[in-house]
C-alpha cells in the first residue's frame, strides 16, 4: 500500500487508483476475494479445517449450490483452495485452504477487528 498514495493523501489514506502502477494490487486483491460468498468459504474452511462439500454447503447459510460451486472453482484458481476428489462410490470432495490462504487469514482477522471498532462507534 506504500505504492498507493498521491500528493493528497498518506500511507493510511490510500487512492482507489494506484498512480505509480496500471493495476492496483489492492484491487486485484479485491478481485480475488470480493464478492459475497468468498470470505466466508475462506473463513468455515479455516474454522473447519478439511471439509466435504455438503458440509460446506450446510456451513454457509444462504448460499446456493450454483454460488457455491463458482466460488470454489474461483478459490481453486487463484490456489487459495484445495479440491481433493477421492474415487470412491459415491465421489468423495474434500476442500481445504493452502498455504497461501493461510497467509491471508491474519489480514481477514485484521479487516474483522476493523469492523467490530467501526460498528461500535
Amino acid at each position: 500500500m506504500k505504492n498507493m498514495t498521491t500528493k493528497n493523501s498518506s500511507p493510511d489514506k490510500p487512492c482507489a487508483v494506484c498512480p505509480c502502477m496500471e493495476l492496483c494490487p489492492l484491487d486485484s486483491t479485491m478481485q480475488i476475494i470480493g464478492g459475497k460468498w468468498k470470505v466466508p468459504i475462506l473463513c468455515a474452511l479455516h474454522q473447519d479445517g478439511t471439509t466435504r462439500y455438503n458440509e460446506l454447503k450446510r456451513k454457509i447459510r444462504g448460499i446456493t449450490n450454483t454460488m457455491l460451486v463458482s466460488s470454489l472453482k474461483e478459490l481453486e484458481k487463484a490456489k487459495l483452495v484445495s479440491r481433493q476428489q477421492f474415487m470412491e462410490m459415491p465421489v468423495r470432495v474434500e476442500y481445504s485452504l493452502t498455504s497461501a490462504a493461510g497467509d491471508l487469514v491474519p489480514i481477514l482477522a485484521q479487516l474483522a477487528n476493523w469492523g467490530i471498532k467501526r460498528h461500535a462507534d
